[in-house]
């Protein structure tokens, strides 16, 4: 009275289809029995070209059953001439499944030529646009060097042509430490300076903090307020009674003031 429910389905746990063993009585001969040579995979199910090749079977024993029997010599001549037209039929069909069996690997044929050229097509354009990402890369690092080198000249023409008559200036302190674009605030990498360098001259070194003797008498001169803190308990938030208690009001008054923030 209960279903149950596989964990696989039928289609997944189906085997070939079982063929039984059979008994063909004396005397006939069953037409499925021509078919034994079409197996699961092997022509079953039939197909459009499994259908014309049963149909040509049957054609050709209705044909044999129309052989006129060899009694006489008139009947063999009759019989060789019927087989000799049956054997014409049977090689120009033959010709013609020769035909279109060459129609088909002419057709795949055609498809693996135009795949390969696809594939083809496909690398040569790949190699080009390698080739054209690397031009174009080599193009602008060119392009960049071009550019720095001109910012560098620039630089040294406008340094000429501030002086220009080749007069020696004494320098102007005053100038270079109101200007906080100078040289003094901001000096620049491309002359030599780097900013990153010498960066432990600006640790602060003092005797009170690297020394143990500085921080005894360093903790000896702070006032006693320093070193001792002094707690004081804080004052109870709530309302209490002589026995301790907190009142009902005092508990509502912290309950407002919470829903209030």
């Amino acid at each position: 009275t209960l279903s149950t429910q596989t964990d696989y389905r039928d289609s997944e746990a189906q085997t070939d289809p079982y063929s039984p063993e059979y008994v063909v009585p004396s005397g006939s001969v069953p037409e499925l029995l021509t078919l034994a040579t079409l197996t699961w995979g092997r022509g079953l199910p039939a197909g459009l070209a499994e259908v014309e090749m049963i149909e040509r079977a049957r054609e050709k024993r209705a044909w044999e059953a129309t052989l006129p029997a060899m009694d006489n010599a008139l009947q063999i001549v009759k019989r060789r001439k019927m087989m000799n037209d049956m054997e014409r039929k049977e090689w120009a069909f033959r010709e013609q499944e020769i035909e279109k069996l060459q129609e088909v690997r002419l057709e795949v044929l055609k498809k693996l030529l135009w795949r390969r050229e696809k594939n083809q097509k496909e690398l040569h354009a790949k190699r080009l646009d390698d080739h054209w990402q690397n031009y174009q890369k080599a193009k602008e690092e060119k392009v960049k060097k071009i550019q720095h080198d001109c910012a560098l000249m620039l630089r040294k023409l406008i340094a000429k042509r501030k002086n220009v008559m080749g007069k020696l200036e004494r320098r102007d302190i005053i100038k270079e430490y109101t200007d906080f674009a100078s040289q003094t605030y901001a000096p620049l990498s491309r002359i030599g300076y780097f900013p990153d360098n010498h960066s432990e001259r600006y640790v602060v070194k003092n005797f009170y903090l690297n020394t143990f003797a500085g921080l005894c008498e360093l903790e000896a001169s702070l006032p006693d307020s320093v070193t001792q803190v002094k707690i004081k308990a804080p004052k109870p938030k709530y309302t209490t009674t002589e026995t301790g208690f907190i009142k009902r009001s005092a508990r509502l008054e912290v309950d407002l003031a919470q829903v209030h923030q």
